[in-house]
């Protein structure tokens, strides 16, 4: 008999937990409108090297994580890890070159092979915004107040602090990895086998080394901010007079670095302690050498992923979703009539549930556990008189609404939104 259990880091969102999924998203994309961020979606899966490229080929993603197969054609593919690299190849691939600058707003599903944690999956979901073709650091600043306001229209943004570093142009970073290789090699022997790997294929990535001995040694590395020059040094003081003028807070965290060589000039990160061990729920840079990676011209860019999973725990109470109207039929003339009337008022803007079966008891019970804000009784009395019974379930005041006024009736009843599970 087949497995009916999800798949080990997959799980179903249902009821509650969906709900606050879709408020997450419905916000995030609702404050990014404001912003004039564009909707974008993606296939869940690419082929392969449009995340290869831009990952790292050398990359714990990309070695250990991806989710990779050949299809019935042959082809390798890669179910999407995250979203960055999906966007640029569209805008490659779409030849969008003439609509720069661009900004798009995406939300959904990513794919990683690794060990299932509170708020991470393997299936695992992410709200993203990007800004192509901007070189300046007005989108850094632009695509970070994003962020900022997302968190506050959540509720959350107190929550989290920014964490803010400069990863300098590329003759800094040069100059910075010839640091970190003169350092690191000089301690080869300490580091784990894994670092002693990222020393030859890309020194940044030892940073971000989980294991205790390659931390010890991390905290005496040099700091990329001694390998600033004068460009990069100007860029980040821009970036920060522009926070500072939105009133956004951040604290610089000189180990907060990006590994691939394309990253550039501004990292940050929104962190949070609320969820146990410390960590991101929104983190972004520039990634100006990119869509150059790619095969597409040079093109700046920078944006940001979230965790939907892990905003979807910080927040608070969401918005409670408007009371629906219990319509009650009795009988199966009535049954007829209450399925047209409630087509009718859903089309008004009314939220209506209108049970399936079950005699007046059963539909009242039913009325009560979805906490119907009122019932509308359809029966025999109430046909002859082209009416229903209009009972409000908080004060249990009852009277009889003529069908031909009962939009205007219900008025104080009408709201957006689905009837609740």
């Amino acid at each position: 008999m087949a497995n009916m259990q999800p798949v080990r880091g997959t799980h179903d969102l249902v009821g509650e937990e969906a709900r606050r999924h879709r408020h997450v998203v419905e916000t995030a994309r609702g404050v990014a409108g404001r912003y004039c961020f564009e909707d974008i979606a993606t296939p869940i899966f690419e082929f392969t090297p449009v995340f290869a490229r831009t990952l790292g080929e050398g990359s714990d993603v990309v070695r250990k994580e991806m989710y990779t197969f050949a299809d019935r054609g042959g082809e390798e593919v890669t179910l999407r890890p995250e979203y960055t690299a999906g966007i640029c190849r569209a805008f490659i691939s779409g030849g969008m070159r003439q609509s720069l600058p661009l900004k798009f707003f995406a939300a959904g599903p990513m794919f990683r092979y690794e060990r299932p944690q509170k708020g991470r999956q393997r299936q695992f979901h992410q709200i993203d915004a990007e800004i192509l073709g901007v070189d300046g650091p007005e989108a850094d600043i632009e695509v970070i107040a994003l962020g900022a306001d997302i968190l506050d229209a959540l509720g959350v943004a107190d929550k989290c602090r920014l964490e803010l570093n400069t990863l300098g142009d590329p003759e800094s970073r040069v100059a910075y990895r010839d640091a970190l290789v003169a350092y690191f090699g000089a301690h080869g022997d300490a580091l784990s086998a894994d670092s002693r790997d990222r020393l030859r294929r890309n020194p940044l990535r030892i940073l971000d080394s989980k294991d205790a001995g390659d931390q010890a040694l991390v905290a005496g590395a040099p700091l990329m901010e001694s390998c600033l020059n004068a460009r990069s040094r100007d860029f980040f003081a821009e970036v920060r007079r522009g926070l500072d003028a939105l009133g956004i807070a951040y604290h610089v965290n000189p180990r907060l670095v990006r590994g691939l060589d394309y990253y550039t000039h501004t990292a940050f990160e929104f962190i949070t302690d609320a969820l146990g061990a410390q960590g991101a729920v929104i983190a972004g840079g520039r990634y100006d050498g990119l869509i150059e990676t790619l095969g597409g011209p040079p093109t700046p860019g920078i944006g940001w992923a979230g965790g939907i999973e892990r905003l979807a725990m910080l927040i608070g109470a969401i918005p409670a979703l408007p009371r629906p109207l219990a319509l009650v039929p009795i009988g199966a003339a009535a049954g007829a009539r209450a399925l047209a009337l409630a087509h009718r008022l859903r089309r008004a803007g009314f939220t209506v549930d209108l049970g399936y079966r079950g005699n007046l008891g059963r539909r009242m019970r039913r009325a009560d556990k979805i906490n119907a804000a009122a019932a509308l009784i359809l029966g025999e009395d109430e046909l002859a008189r082209d009416s229903v019974t209009l009972r409000d379930l908080d004060s249990g005041e009852q009277s009889q609404v003529p069908l031909a006024e009962i939009a205007d009736r219900l008025a104080r009843y009408r709201g957006p939104g689905p009837c609740p599970a």
